[in-house]
């Protein structure tokens, strides 16, 4: 978690510098806004969700992804809570796409080969609760589909253990507005946390033959 709290520091210093005051940055949590026709929804956990966010924008038919937390008891969390550990959520990723132009089992993949799913306790350099991975599902469709590719995924593995939760969705609370696009509007701090982390290493160990990020 050290990368990422180096990150949020230089932020802090540049929005301070820039005269804005942090709190006002972090209390800031725009929600979700209604779900477009023909459009359904997803949810993931695969640890550190300004990395989530990259990874599902670049899929075709993906047309919405927003950070947040999810999975945990305290209503309407903030960051600093969810960090702690205290309060069950996980941070999360709300994806939302065309099923005329993605199915739900092509995010599936893309989310497999983005997480570590042998390590239950965290992901990459981030430890603790919040950065379990889980893959939360909104209808029993999904239900199946997840826990079809978890044990297709465990087969190929020549039957390790997934560490990968899968568990029903339930309420999604938008992270702070600047946690959103963080790879967008904090290029160079994100690579920073990403590479620092050890994130895209740890994928190429796991998928030798998937392309950097």
């Amino acid at each position: 978690m050290i990368y990422k709290l180096l990150a949020r520091l230089v932020l802090a210093a540049a929005v301070t510098g820039a005269g804005i005051g942090l709190s006002m940055a972090e209390d800031t949590q725009t929600p979700l806004t209604p779900v477009p026709a023909g459009i359904a929804e997803a949810t993931f956990a695969a640890g550190c969700f300004w990395c989530s966010e990259k990874d599902f924008e670049k899929v075709a038919g993906v047309t919405e992804v927003v950070s947040g937390y999810t999975g945990g008891t305290l209503p309407n969390p903030t960051y600093h809570q969810v960090g702690s550990g205290l309060t069950g959520h996980f941070e999360a990723v709300r994806v939302r796409f065309d099923p005329k132009k993605v199915s739900y089992d092509a995010l599936l993949d893309t989310y497999w080969h983005n997480v570590d799913f042998l390590d239950g306790g965290g992901q990459f350099c981030d430890r603790g609760a919040a950065y379990r991975p889980a893959i939360f599902v909104h209808d029993e469709a999904q239900k199946a589909a997840a826990e079809a590719s978890k044990a297709a995924l465990s087969r190929d593995r020549n039957g390790l253990e997934i560490a990968v939760q899968v568990l029903p969705a339930g309420t999604f609370t938008t992270a702070e507005d600047y946690h959103q696009d963080y790879y967008k509007t904090n290029p160079m701090r994100y690579k920073l946390y990403r590479s620092g982390c050890g994130r895209d290493a740890r994928l190429h160990q796991l998928w030798p033959n998937q392309a950097a990020y």
